[in-house]
């Protein structure tokens, strides 16, 4: 996994003689059992809690954030003492670094069938995909070491966890100074660059999946299945008084689990975080100016975003934002305490969670296979056009006398932070709504020519099958009247198509691909395959050779039965 020995590895995580803890003002890591000096217990052996490993952060008194080496020999100590915890990789980057994820749970699972037949909610928590934003990182280290030492009943007693501490490990060793990779960032002084080694934003990754991290998320979805996925970053921009901003999936496609956070996970945990931690939290956003005239917005809906895309496949998609304007040490404490606070909610509702997600895939299959019954889907959307008044946790600037040598990001020369909280009435346009919709079919058809499609549609686990003979039914053909091509972004020339539909009787041949809307994925399907889609294969260019104005678009839409037999390809 790196150059560096096992046993080198385990000394780099190991070396010190007690573990930090944060002050009660900060939330207190793991209500003071790692660093209180009692005796824990893991693979039937106990020890001095002041033995167990340290993270980088811990041990440079947050003056500094673990390395991809150090984030790896953290994992090899935990195995060292007996951990009991089962380690996999999820991908190897294009610079050949490991991407690890563990598996921790009680009793302990290895592979997926086994984490299905606890009957429990698998959580999936992922930190550093931004690799400048650290926090996530350091605090899923430290919470799954005092999770698994613990000898008291804890969540893993209740809930499947896969963490992923490191996600963007290219990205986390390129190390720039924080002013100049994350300005707006108070601490540490270096730390990693935003892309990944293939300048690639991996939280607009998940639909395209050029990057092999993606791919390999998208292989851990398919055969983990986790009810829940929690992606931790850092916020940047306004000056607020809020110490973690939080989002479910706002695309309106996500039917099930986008509603179940915003209005049942998120109100519970905002007064946890409150009354347990003293943190004060509030749904994800930046203010475009600190008084009443200001409003309040979060950040896109696509599926681009990994969040939004985890609430298409009809799960759980959380965002965690730690405020980058407090200290490292506070971003780390306020993470730890809000993934805490989330695998106690799964832990506590675990009937539920669970089935919800049952619901889910035989809702969605039931649509495809009668979408008469079938809700509109959702292909396009934009900000609500209602949006409602709340108080927003504003921090004041005060005006210093004469200009500063050295002034905060956000803030002009002769201004600083106050320390003083109001709030403050504003517009809040923190959700979606659909500006275009599309029945949904019975299945698509794509002819054997789509090969790279096929090959992105079974990487984000949809079924497709190959019509076993040829098969005349009626489907229903887009033609665009315009191709427009949009802004340049992540390597490729977006597009997005305006024209019409039209029916017509046509032969599929044998041969041809068919992915029909009657499967779990479903929603997602439709999100990918709508040629009018606006986070689809055709905004990302999988289509670009079949795509030509008064053509045909090569994607067909069939409504009615399926009656022509076909096999699935793996």
């Amino acid at each position: 996994m790196t150059n560096l020995s096992r046993v080198r590895r385990v000394r780099l995580a190991t070396e010190g003689v007690v573990i930090l803890t944060l002050a009660a003002g900060c939330g207190g890591f793991g209500g003071g059992t790692a660093g209180s000096g009692e005796l824990e217990s893991a693979g039937g052996m106990t020890r001095p809690a002041g033995s167990l490993p340290r993270t980088r952060a811990e041990r440079t008194s947050y003056r500094e954030t673990s390395s991809h080496a150090d984030v790896l020999a953290f994992i090899d100590s935990l195995q060292a003492l007996g951990a009991p915890i089962w380690v996999g990789e999820i991908a190897r980057t294009t610079q050949g670094r490991s991407v690890p994820f563990v598996v921790a749970s009680r009793p302990l699972v290895t592979t997926p069938a086994q984490a299905r037949r606890l009957a429990r909610p698998i959580v999936y928590v992922q930190g550093n995909i931004h690799s400048g934003e650290v926090e996530g990182k350091e605090a899923l280290q430290a919470l799954l070491r005092d999770l698994i030492f613990s000898a008291r009943p804890n969540v893993l007693d209740s809930v499947v966890l896969i963490a992923v501490p490191n996600y963007n490990a290219d990205g986390n060793e390129n190390l720039a100074p924080q002013l100049r990779a994350r300005g707006s960032q108070n601490g540490p002084e270096m730390v990693g660059t935003r892309a990944n080694a293939q300048n690639l934003n991996l939280n607009r990754d998940y639909i395209k999946a050029e990057a092999p991290e993606t791919r390999g998320s998208l292989a851990m979805f398919d055969a983990w299945d986790p009810d829940i996925f929690l992606d931790l970053h850092t916020s940047d921009g306004s000056y607020h008084g809020y110490a973690l901003t939080y989002s479910p999936s706002l695309n309106p496609a996500a039917f099930f689990g986008g509603v179940y956070a915003r209005d049942t996970i998120y109100p519970v945990i905002r007064e946890r975080m409150r009354t347990r931690h003293r943190y004060e939290t509030f749904d994800y956003g930046n203010f475009t100016r600190p008084d009443s005239t200001g409003t309040w917005s979060t950040y896109e809906h696509g599926p681009r975003f990994g969040s939004n895309y985890y609430g298409l496949r009809g799960r759980i998609g959380l965002l965690s934002e730690a405020y980058s304007h407090d200290p490292f040490e506070r971003r780390v404490a306020s993470t730890y305490a809000f993934v805490q606070e989330v695998l106690s909610y799964a832990a506590e509702r675990s009937a539920s969670i669970l089935a919800l997600s049952r619901r889910a895939d035989a809702q969605t299959t039931a649509w495809g296979r009668t979408p008469a019954n079938a809700p509109a889907i959702p292909i396009r959307s934009g900000f609500t056009t209602s949006p409602f008044k709340g108080d927003i946790l504003v921090e004041q600037v005060a005006r210093t006398q004469g200009d500063t040598v050295r002034h905060e990001p956000g803030l002009r020369p002769g201004e600083r932070r106050s320390g003083i909280i109001r709030p403050v009435r504003m517009t809040v346009a923190d959700r979606f709504e659909p500006t275009l919709t599309r029945a949904m079919p019975t299945g698509y058809a794509l002819d054997a020519t789509q090969t790279d499609a096929i090959r992105l549609l079974r990487q984000h686990g949809i079924v497709v099958q190959r019509f076993d003979t040829d098969w005349r039914t009626t489907v229903e053909i887009f033609v665009p009247d315009s191709v427009v091509s949009l802004q340049a972004f992540e390597g490729h020339r977006p597009v997005r198509l305006e024209g019409r539909w039209r029916r017509d009787t046509r032969a599929l041949p044998a041969g041809s691909y068919l992915v029909s809307t009657a499967q779990p994925l479903g929603v997602l399907a439709v999100y990918l395959l709508e040629p009018e889609s606006d986070d689809g294969l055709v905004t990302w260019n999988l289509f670009d050779r079949g795509l030509t104005i008064g053509a045909e678009a090569p994607v067909l839409r069939i409504t009615g039965p399926i009656t022509a037999a076909a096999t699935i390809e793996r």
